[in-house]
């Protein structure tokens, strides 16, 4: 977590692709946990990074929320997503979903935490469109991180 924070707060806050659209990869923790996981934990977990994100990077309160509300939608999407025949035990990964149901989890999962953020940040819907174009292109970031992180895990594991 501490690390994620880091990486985002140092690296990912300093990205604005066409000066609006940021990646937030806070929210990898959260879509990594466990089927088992309990609501609690991940409302922890999510309500945590979230206000550390908020705390160093002066967001009041719109990490919290976003990170918040994702984990509270995440074994939901996950079970949209996820291979029917799994068990509690299961982990979401590249690996266990396979390319393409991984990849649509990771975007609707990022578009809620986007979708918080942005709204939240705006505050308005006289912006209607740059809004939802930096929710879409945030999210297609952070999905286009995740997966490329999965790919180097996976690379490492085989070797």
């Amino acid at each position: 977590m501490l690390l994620l924070v880091a990486i985002q707060l140092l690296i990912l806050d300093d990205i604005h692709l066409f000066g609006y659209a940021t990646p937030l990869l806070i929210g990898y923790m959260l879509i990594s946990f466990r089927r088992s996981s309990t609501r609690i934990s991940l409302l922890l977990w999510g309500g945590l990074t979230g206000f550390l994100f908020d705390w160093f990077s002066n967001t009041m309160g719109m990490g919290m929320a976003g990170m918040t509300l994702l984990a509270f939608v995440q074994p939901a999407i996950l079970d949209r997503f996820m291979p029917k025949d799994e068990t509690d035990k299961f982990r979401p990964t590249l690996k266990t979903m396979g390319l393409l149901n991984y990849v649509i989890y990771v975007f609707s999962s990022f578009s809620v935490l986007h979708f918080v953020f942005y709204f939240l940040e705006a505050f308005s819907l006289s912006d209607f469109w740059l809004t939802l174009a930096g929710i879409i292109v945030g999210s297609l970031l952070s999905t286009g991180l995740v997966v490329l992180i999965e790919l180097i895990a996976n690379e490492r594991k085989s070797e």
